[in-house]
């Protein structure tokens, strides 16, 4: 061979040699493991389960002495409310008469067996049954009603042994908030206990037009049909009222009459058979702020005295009612007649204010105070309180 080619030859194959090392070497590197990226596995989530812990002793006392509380007054009470069953006869044009039945609720009042209920639950009745707490059931009479106040007094045949006459508290000191336990028979289901606090206090309930039951309990204490004239109770099982209705558009609203009204009229149920609701016998406007304009009165509150009953209490003190008539807007308003601005001293701001103070502060027979505008003058009168009509 030449070698002079060999020379020539010895560069080239050098190079390829160099290449072929250099492409060993990335060929290499490529095949380190720590030059090939991981993949990374996503994280385990950790999942924690709580182990409940029974609650110490300690710490369960509150709640046993709670439930103590409510079984306890349950046992206690509950004998003493009855189940009232109140059958009505009525004439139907094609099959005579007819009967027809309703159930409410009631509870023992005295050591005499009297049962306390709502006049609504038995009045028109032919013939009234009770039930107690065992199932010994028993006709019963009515002593005494009280319609304006709701309230019926009822004389069983027989009263069982069990059946203690339940505690009146007061309904005086009362607070929004403080515990209210109903016991009754809604639904014709008899002895259910329901707790729920008091939701309000001092509400007017309106019976009928122009007829209210003042002062009365708010409570969300479930009170359903049937739970009428049962007891509302305190913590301690003492009556503060009497579970007379509930409104019907919104759940959980009921109402009672306070057992203060109850103690009230209790004594003159039993012994007349009635309770004589103190009585003016006058009507009247409030006098509000825009019929003081209208009217040019000089205040904008108070009683404008309308109507006088003849021969009434009002009439015979002196008082006076409208001379005359006046049109405003499209009511014809009677003018003209004394303004009661004060009762007893006490300033009285409407019509309803002026029922609820006759109502609760006087009694029949009393002399009321009656503080009236006439003619721009302020002047007294004394009225003597006579019986509602």
């Amino acid at each position: 061979r030449n070698p002079g080619n060999n020379m020539k030859i010895l560069p080239k194959v050098m190079k390829v040699l160099l290449f072929l090392f250099l492409l060993f070497l990335a060929a290499g590197c490529s095949q380190r493991p720590d030059a090939t990226p991981t993949p990374q596995s996503s994280p385990t989530p950790i999942v924690v389960v709580a182990t409940p812990t029974p609650l110490s002793e300690a710490d369960m006392a509150p709640v046993d002495i709670e439930e103590e509380l409510i079984t306890n007054l349950y046992e206690r009470v509950s004998p003493a409310v009855v189940h009232i069953k109140a059958q009505i006869i009525s004439m139907d044009f094609f099959f005579g008469p007819t009967p027809s039945e309703g159930t409410g609720s009631g509870f023992v009042v005295d050591g005499a067996g009297h049962i306390i209920t709502n006049n609504h639950v038995i009045e028109g009745a032919d013939s009234i049954e009770v039930t107690f707490s065992d199932e010994t059931t028993v006709p019963a009479k009515v002593v005494g009603v009280d319609p304006f106040n709701d309230l019926a007094l009822l004389r069983p045949e027989a009263v069982p042994a069990t059946a203690v006459p339940v505690e009146l508290a007061s309904s005086a000191a009362l607070r929004v908030g403080q515990r209210a336990i109903a016991i009754g028979n809604p639904f014709g289901l008899e002895q259910t206990l329901t707790t729920g606090v008091i939701s309000a206090l001092g509400r007017p309930l309106q019976i009928d037009e122009g007829e209210f039951i003042f002062n009365v309990i708010q409570t969300d204490a479930a009170i359903n049909p049937g739970n009428s004239g049962g007891p509302l109770l305190d913590s301690r099982g003492r009556v503060i009222g009497v579970n007379t209705a509930i409104r019907r558009e919104a759940e959980g609203i009921g109402f009672a009459v306070p057992v203060d009204t109850l103690k009230r009229v209790i004594t003159a149920l039993i012994e007349e058979g009635t309770y004589p609701h103190p009585w003016l016998g006058l009507l009247g406007y409030s006098v509000t702020p825009n019929l003081a304009d209208a009217l040019d009165l000089p205040v904008e509150e108070g009683v404008l005295i309308a109507q006088l009953y003849r021969d009434g209490p009002a009439v015979r003190a002196g008082v006076r009612g409208a001379s005359r008539q006046s049109l405003i807007g499209n009511q014809r308003i009677l003018i003209g007649g004394d303004i009661i601005v004060a009762i007893n001293g006490e300033p009285i701001d409407d019509w309803l204010s002026y029922l609820e103070f006759i109502e609760l502060e006087t009694a029949v027979g009393d002399m009321v105070s009656l503080t009236l505008l006439r003619g721009g003058q302020q002047i007294t009168i004394e009225v003597p309180a006579g019986a509602q009509p």
